[in-house]
């Protein structure tokens, strides 16, 4: 199984995606369907597309972090935030992500953050396409980090938090 991370964007339109990609006939295939069976109140997973009727190989599900809660948050996730996912896998797939891998026997499990307050659909796009790309290449070693959790000058920090000196 491989893991990646990525974070991209500035204030309520930004997109941080955690990705999961392994062989449909592992765990990572049992996952996939027991989440996609499972919908909870607010995180429905879905397949990402690129269009109704052409889904991204290897198949892709989104989940969503951040609870749908509103119209607009809706129409966002399943249209700009999902679109950008989509196009993100294909980028990544373009640049080297899963050679040498039979794509029609694997899955990615995509943990998808996008807040209720994202409002620029453009941004929001571009955004998640750019993260997702990121986040695959760097689940297959293709791209590094920005940096090496143990280096100890880079000292915990996101978005949320902010460590006072």
């Amino acid at each position: 199984m491989l893991v990646g991370e990525a974070f991209t964007g500035e204030g309520g339109d930004t997109a941080h995606i955690n990705v999961l990609a392994g062989p449909r006939s592992g765990p990572l295939g049992t996952a996939f369907a027991g989440a996609l069976a499972n919908p909870k109140p607010g995180i429905v997973p879905f397949l990402a597309v690129l269009q109704p009727n052409i889904p991204v190989v290897p198949a892709t599900l989104i989940v969503n972090k951040a609870a749908i809660e509103t119209d607009r948050h809706g129409t966002l996730t399943w249209g700009a935030m999902q679109a950008g996912v989509a196009e993100g896998v294909r980028d990544a797939l373009d640049e080297g992500a899963l050679d040498g891998r039979n794509l029609e026997e694997w899955v990615l499990i995509v943990a998808l953050w996008n807040s209720p307050a994202a409002s620029d659909e453009e941004a929001i796009y571009q955004n998640n396409r750019a993260a997702m790309r990121e986040a695959l290449l760097r689940a297959d070693g293709k791209l590094p980090y920005a940096g090496n959790y143990r280096d100890r000058a880079i000292t915990a920090r996101n978005p949320f938090f902010r460590l006072s000196q």
